[in-house]
């Protein structure tokens, strides 16, 4: 093999210098570029051996004359523009064996237009499944490569899964945000076509314009509540008037509802969804460690609409849809974070 762990390389797309920390496979290795690691084909690495000899000057050119009516004036750079943060798309062509250019890969970066530096954690996600995840820090006005993702998977209807907080915290600001992007192999293809039009070597999806602000806390004056006859409980004891938990919820159609033939699929799809977020937001309040959901296999469409919400609720550590010997491939696991 060409490559070693521990050995020194260079990132072909962004001319910077890494180290090998694992092989992946025959064609893949993880690297680690300045603490942020993240798995590169061999064909998209080198050593950085060349390089370095070719920056290298033998003999530095001697420095020419020149009068101060000779030297050229600095331009002058035009006001930066602040609109917002971006997630962006570099398409990759090449040509096949027909002779005509066909998208092989996107290379995506985060683009950050505005006047503030941010946190972020960024997810690349595949039917709630996390395949790509990086956090590090994006500095205002700044240009983040994130990786790259080969262009046949976009028909998999990825989500791009950013949540962003402040790098120097601000007690008017929210503590996070959350900025998911879903998208379908139709709205790719139609900004390659645009772009190929326009003769533009991008195209970009904005994730927000401004950080926002902390949510405003709404108080109530309880004594007035109570004057009107509203019986007000403590807030400690609000567990004992809530229904019971459970500990695993059966979504399917027939335990919700006995009268559920005439039901179209998308009444009982909303019942099923209706049924889950109310075990679900029970059993956050009465802490519990985790919840099963059972929603069966079928065509998928209900697990993957569970599964497109939990990537989106904070209180969710992780879940996992994996066999069972009680439920086979047709549950999920929840496992809360309090």
């Amino acid at each position: 093999m060409k490559f070693q762990i521990g050995d020194k390389v260079l990132i072909l797309h962004s001319n910077e210098e890494g180290e090998i920390i694992d092989i992946i496979n025959e064609k893949m290795v993880m690297v680690d570029v300045r603490g942020v690691k993240f798995p590169a084909y061999m064909d998209q690495i080198d050593f950085p051996y060349f390089k370095r000899f070719s920056e290298k000057k033998l003999f530095p050119p001697k420095k020419e004359k020149k009068f101060i009516d000779e030297v050229k004036k600095e331009k002058v750079q035009g006001p930066r523009v602040a609109d917002g943060v971006w997630l962006t798309f570099l398409p990759v062509f090449q040509t096949d064996e027909f002779g005509d250019e066909v998208v092989d890969e996107l290379k995506l970066h985060l683009i950050n237009r505005t006047e503030t530096a941010y946190q972020f954690t960024y997810q690349l996600v595949y039917f709630g499944k996390n395949e790509f995840e990086l956090k590090n820090t994006i500095n205002p006005f700044e240009d983040f490569y994130l990786h790259d993702v080969a262009f046949e998977s976009m028909n998999d209807n990825p989500v791009f899964a950013f949540e962003f907080s402040l790098l120097k915290p601000d007690k008017k600001k929210a503590d996070y945000f959350e900025a998911p992007l879903k998208l379908r192999a139709r709205q790719i293809f139609n900004k390659i076509e645009e772009i190929k039009k326009k003769n533009e070597a991008t195209f970009s999806f904005k994730l927000f314009d401004q950080y926002p602000d902390r949510p405003v806390e709404e108080s109530f004056d309880m004594g007035k509540l109570s004057a009107r006859g509203y019986k007000i409980y403590d807030a400690k004891h609000a567990r004992q008037h809530l229904e019971s938990p459970r500990s695993v919820v059966d979504l399917h159609i027939e335990k919700l509802s006995d009268d559920w033939k005439h039901l179209s699929n998308h009444e009982i799809l909303s019942i099923q969804l209706k049924t889950f977020e109310k075990y679900y937001d029970l059993a956050l309040a009465h802490i519990q460690p985790s919840l099963i959901v059972i929603h069966g296999v079928g065509e998928g469409r209900l697990r993957d609409e569970i599964h497109d919400r939990l990537r989106l609720k904070r209180e969710v550590r992780s879940f996992v849809n994996q066999y069972d010997s009680r439920f086979g491939y047709g549950a999920t696991e929840i496992f809360f974070q309090y």
